[in-house]
């Protein structure tokens, strides 16, 4: 049944492509619009990749809402409906690689793009009631309504099949966990409006449009970035999630990598004698010390792995789609770096002292080689760190196969 409602909906997607490709004309201006809307969407994708991967993990099992619609709201407005399926195929196509990396669930794309490319249409043929022109005469009152009811139109239809969806899949969870927040659909309205109001100004004032892609790539790390961190329940020393969170995440990429027949590594670190860190210095020096660790960790790994705080001076990584030897490479990487840290701490006296020659000692284990369940991979992590340990610090020991 839901593999039925998946294939109605992704041919009705592509036979309104078919359609719209061979009726509607495409002019030179507007093969301008979609570069500008195109590479707007590219430029946004990648400045907020690495918080929208872990926002649309954190999100299973509910609506994903992400300020895509900001450029795609502003085709319907003033593309023809050839470049906007174009348009919709370059956006969801760069997040699948650039953004998740090819670990998202390829045919769930495919499908969220069907519905985004039902819904525009949609929303187009109600604007065309009010306008039959292009660029659209959205002036007045009667502007206004438009503007409204293909907004609604252009959300409803893309919210209502991808939770239709969503319920047919997760029997197990509530509706209203398949409904997701209503914050996030006050993300899409906002990004309706933004949409809207780039589509005006793109097609009026051209030049003007950096000044409104730098207000959305604003709005998006600057709202959406303390709200991802607040869920998140960041770790107040370091600013990386907390161990509650981190846990949370890497069991969701544990179910996706068995769904994908992929990987995922974690590294567990501890700091080697931090304890006279603390008691030389202070413990606030000790703190300095751990915000710096954070920052080379954060530094040391790609944009959408996780960096967690344990507690005291240990720290976890979580490095989704890598085998075993480009773990221990990684985990390698990450102990030069805390090594070459030259760190400017405050003493007990208020005077200025360096602290280097730090060392890390690593324990490095990979789902499914070491194990197929987070629990045991994370205590096989564990127990290649104490082997590190006990062979004299400051090294990466890998956990044995299973």
């Amino acid at each position: 049944m839901v593999l039925a409602y998946v294939v109605t909906v992704d041919g009705a997607a592509s036979l309104v492509t078919v359609a719209t490709a061979r009726t509607t004309p495409v002019d030179v201006l507007a093969w301008t619009w979609f570069f500008l809307l195109a590479g707007g969407a590219v430029v946004h994708l990648e400045a907020a990749q690495g918080i929208e991967r872990i926002r649309e993990l954190s999100a299973e099992g509910s609506p994903h809402a992400h300020m895509q619609s900001v450029w795609l709201f502003a085709g319907v407005l003033a593309l023809p409906a050839p470049l906007l399926v174009l348009l919709i195929a370059i956006s969801f196509g760069h997040e699948w690689l650039r953004v998740y990396k090819r670990r998202a669930v390829l045919h769930r794309k495919v499908f969220s793009a069907a519905t985004v490319v039902l819904g525009c249409v949609a929303a187009q043929q109600v604007l065309e009631l009010f306008s039959a022109t292009r660029p659209l005469d959205l002036t007045g009152p009667r502007g206004l309504i438009a503007l409204v009811l293909a907004g609604f139109v252009y959300w409803f239809v893309n919210y209502a099949m991808v939770v239709l969806a969503i319920v047919m899949t997760n029997r197990q969870n509530t509706v209203r966990t398949a409904l997701g927040h209503a914050s996030d659909q006050l993300i899409i309205a906002a990004s309706i409006g933004l949409g809207s109001g780039f589509a005006i100004i793109m097609t009026a004032r051209p030049w003007l449009t950096p000044m409104l892609l730098l207000t959305v790539l604003a709005l998006h790390m600057g709202l959406l970035l303390p709200q991802f961190r607040v869920a998140a329940r960041t770790d107040s020393k370091t600013g990386l999630v907390d161990a509650t969170f981190w846990h949370d995440v890497a069991g969701r990429e544990i179910e996706r990598a068995r769904r994908l027949v992929s990987t995922v590594g974690v590294l567990i670190l501890d700091l080697d004698h931090f304890k006279q860190i603390n008691d030389t210095y202070g413990h606030l020096a000790g703190d300095r010390v751990l915000r710096a660790v954070a920052d080379a960790l954060k530094h040391s790994v790609r944009s959408y792995d996780l960096v967690g705080r344990f507690g005291g001076e240990e720290f976890a990584v979580l490095l989704p789609g890598v085998s075993t030897d480009e773990v221990r490479a990684t985990a390698e990487r990450i102990r030069f770096e805390i090594a070459s840290l030259h760190i400017v701490v405050v003493d007990r006296l208020g005077r200025d002292q360096v602290v280097n020659g730090l060392t890390a000692s690593v324990g490095a284990a990979v789902f499914p080689d070491t194990a197929t369940e987070l629990s045991p991979l994370l205590l096989a992590a564990d127990e290649a760190l104490y082997q590190a340990k006990s062979n004299g610090r400051d090294r990466v020991a890998t956990a044995q196969l299973h």
